[in-house]
């Protein structure tokens, strides 16, 4: 039941990004944290999330970055794996900010490798993280939102279920 519960979260999550929303305002790094550390099989909580985001990519579009997009999350779906049974508000908080930093990293760093926009040079990796910078606020605040909602909204929702099955 629980792991329907963790399912469903991460596929909720991955449908407001259907939504109208600013800039890079996105549950990605918390689905991959939290699938990671709330799905008991690594593969599943890599799997699950990364279904999600294919199955809201199919109504957004798909683009050249995918793949720095895609193996960022995987990365933080592993980051969240190092969470199971260790949760408190200072270690999803942690990972939401290394989960937003990788994320800025890697995908910018796919941006300047596969676009012909930034010259192949170090002063053009820089210019493209320098342009990333307004998008990597988003991406933290969000993260922050995000893990804050799906992790202790979980938790509640989990606790309410055990007092349910005590009263019946």
């Amino acid at each position: 039941m629980n792991k329907l519960i963790v399912l469903a979260i991460i596929i909720c999550a991955a449908f407001t990004r259907l939504v109208p929303h600013p800039p890079n305002f996105t549950p990605i790094i918390a689905m991959g944290l939290f699938g990671g550390a709330y799905l008991k099989d690594s593969r599943m909580a890599i799997m699950f999330p990364v279904l999600a985001m294919l199955l809201s990519d199919i109504f957004l579009g798909f683009h050249s970055t995918m793949v720095w997009v895609y193996g960022s999350l995987i990365i933080i779906a592993l980051i969240g794996t190092l969470y199971k049974n260790k949760i408190t508000f200072k270690s999803i908080g942690l990972g939401g900010v290394i989960g937003s930093s990788l994320f800025f990293l890697i995908t910018n760093f796919g941006v300047w490798l596969s676009s012909s926009f930034y010259p192949k040079t170090f002063n053009g990796l820089a210019s493209c993280y320098i342009a990333g910078l307004p998008f990597l606020s988003n991406t933290l605040i969000s993260s922050l939102l995000y893990v804050s909602i799906m992790f202790f909204g979980y938790e509640l929702l989990k606790n309410r279920s055990f007092e349910a099955a005590d009263t019946i």
